[in-house]
C-alpha cells in the first residue's frame, strides 16, 4: 500500500485540489537529467475509491504522514521577491510548533513540469528522495519530515509518488538491511516496468505541507501556472529527539491544532 490519507469532512476539498497521472523516465528531455521520473499523460481527478485507498489506519506512524497546512502571509506586492525571502527568515512555522531554522528558499518559474534542480548540473531531477538524515532502509521511516510553505505570488503543486521507498526498494534489492535508499531506486523501479503513479496537490499562496521527503518520492511543479512562486523549507524535529519543540517525536501536528496554521489533511504510508 502507498500513501494514505485522513480527511474527515475535507474529502470534497481535497478531491478538488488533487489529481493523478502516470509517470515516465526522461530520455534526452531538454533541461532534465537523463532517466528522471516525471509525470506523463493526462491528469485525472481522484475517485472516491482511490481516495479511500489513501487513508491511513491506526498503525500509521506520525513520521510518515503528509500534512497539508495553511499559514497567514504578509501582504506582498506581486514582484516583492526580497520581501518574501525576508519573511521566510522571520516565520515561526506553525506558531512555534516546528523548528524555526530555515533550510532554504527556491523561486520556481511557471510552466515547469517539475521544479527541483541538481545544483551541480542545473538539470531537473524529477521525482526524488531527499537524504538529509541518510538513514538505511530499516530506519528510513524515522527520517525528519520537511515543511514547505508557498510564499507566492503564484500557486504551485506538490507531487507525490503513490508508492513509498520501502515498497520500491523491495523489488530491486535483496540485502535491504544494508541498503540506503536513493533516487536511483525510484528510477530503476520505473525503468523495470513496475507501476507507479503521481499525485498532484495544488498549493495556493499561504498553503504548505509537511512531508516525509526521504521516504516518499516527491517534487514540486508549476505546470499550467503562469506566475513564478517562492517556496520556503524547514526541516522537522531531530530524529533523535534532541530538538525541544512543541511536537511529539516524528513531528505530529496534533498539539498544534487550533492555532493559526491548521491541518487540512494527513497522508502517510502504512507500512513503515
Amino acid at each position: 500500500m502507498g500513501p494514505q490519507l485522513v480527511l474527515g469532512q475535507l474529502d470534497h476539498e481535497f478531491l478538488r485540489r488533487c489529481d493523478a497521472a502516470s509517470v515516465r523516465p526522461t530520455s534526452g528531455d531538454s533541461g532534465y537529467d537523463n532517466g528522471a521520473i516525471v509525470p506523463f499523460g493526462e491528469w485525472s481527478p481522484l475517485t472516491a475509491r482511490e481516495l479511500q485507498r489513501l487513508r491511513p489506519d491506526s498503525t500509521t506512524p506520525d513520521s510518515v504522514l503528509v500534512e497539508l497546512i495553511r499559514h497567514p502571509l504578509p501582504n506582498f506586492t506581486t514582484d516583492d521577491w526580497a520581501g518574501r525571502l525576508e519573511a521566510a527568515a522571520r516565520i515561526a512555522p506553525l506558531d512555534g510548533c516546528w523548528p524555526t531554522q530555515l533550510l532554504g528558499c527556491t523561486a520556481s518559474p511557471g510552466r515547469r513540469l517539475t521544479t527541483t534542480e541538481d545544483s551541480a548540473t542545473g538539470l531537473r531531477i524529477g521525482l526524488h528522495l531527499d537524504n538529509f538524515d541518510r538513514l538505511p532502509y530499516p530506519r528510513r521511516h524515522e527520517s525528519r519530515r520537511r515543511l514547505c510553505l508557498n510564499l507566492g505570488p503564484g500557486p504551485r503543486y506538490l507531487l507525490l509518488a503513490d508508492q513509498d521507498v520501502r515498497q520500491i526498494c523491495r523489488t530491486p534489492h535483496r540485502d535491504l538491511n544494508r541498503h540506503y535508499p536513493h533516487t536511483d531506486d525510484v528510477r530503476r523501479y520505473v525503468t523495470e516496468g513496475h507501476p507507479l503513479r503521481c499525485l498532484r496537490i495544488r498549493l495556493e499562496p499561504g498553503d504548505g505541507y509537511i512531508a516525509p521527503t526521504e521516504f516518499l518520492p516527491h517534487d514540486g511543479s508549476t505546470m499550467g501556472v503562469e506566475q513564478e512562486s517562492v517556496a520556503a523549507f524547514w526541516l522537522g524535529p531531530d530524529p533523535a529527539g534532541r530538538f525541544e519543540a512543541g511536537l511529539e517525536h516524528g513531528g505530529s501536528l496534533r498539539r498544534c491544532e487550533g492555532r493559526n496554521s491548521v491541518t487540512a489533511a494527513r497522508i502517510g504510508a502504512v507500512e513503515a
